[in-house]
């Protein structure tokens, strides 16, 4: 299992369109992947479940990758998110 923190820089957080493209990216992966936020955990393979932990412009996340392709899983998932996920 391995992990690291990102600050989201999504002007409006993770709203629909950046959640599906987190979650496009994820799927990708043998890994389990989700993030911790808060007192709470989301599936990045979920598009609900992402938009549900209500992140927002300037909140930090901790990105856990779990599984055969971890390592490259946590590389692109977090660079994805500090690249502002297509925004």
């Amino acid at each position: 299992m391995v992990s690291r923190k990102v600050k989201v820089i999504n002007t409006t957080g993770l709203h629909l369109r950046p959640a599906g493209i987190l979650c496009k990216e994820a799927i990708r992966f043998k890994s389990n992947i989700f993030f911790r936020y808060g007192e709470g955990e989301a599936n990045a393979k979920s598009v609900l479940s992402i938009l549900g932990a209500c992140v927002k412009r300037g909140d930090e996340i901790e990105i856990v990758c779990d599984g055969e392709d971890e390592e490259q899983a946590l590389i692109e998932i977090t660079e994805a998110i500090e690249t502002g996920l297509g925004e």
